[in-house]
């Protein structure tokens, strides 16, 4: 109980490695997971756009449309 066990120096280690070692340093672990955050939030904004557009009724053409098939379907029978 008294001792650390070896998960405990592998956190430690890890944490050290982070903060002082290598190209892992905070600012630039930081400035990956900002441009992380931004790309999800341009995505995300993306989508709710992509989905208001497919809601909208396409004003005008509806009618159009239905008319269209209506009388492709006519012209079939004939």
């Amino acid at each position: 109980m008294g001792g650390l066990s070896i998960w405990h120096w592998i956190i430690v280690g890890a944490v050290v490695f982070i903060l002082f070692g290598g190209k892992f340093k905070i600012s630039d672990v930081m400035g990956d997971v900002a441009k992380g955050i931004k790309a999800f939030k341009k995505g995300m904004s993306e989508d709710d756009a992509a989905a208001d557009d497919a809601k909208k009724p396409l004003e005008g053409q509806t009618s159009e449309r239905r008319a269209l098939e209506s009388d492709k379907a006519d012209s079939k029978k004939v």
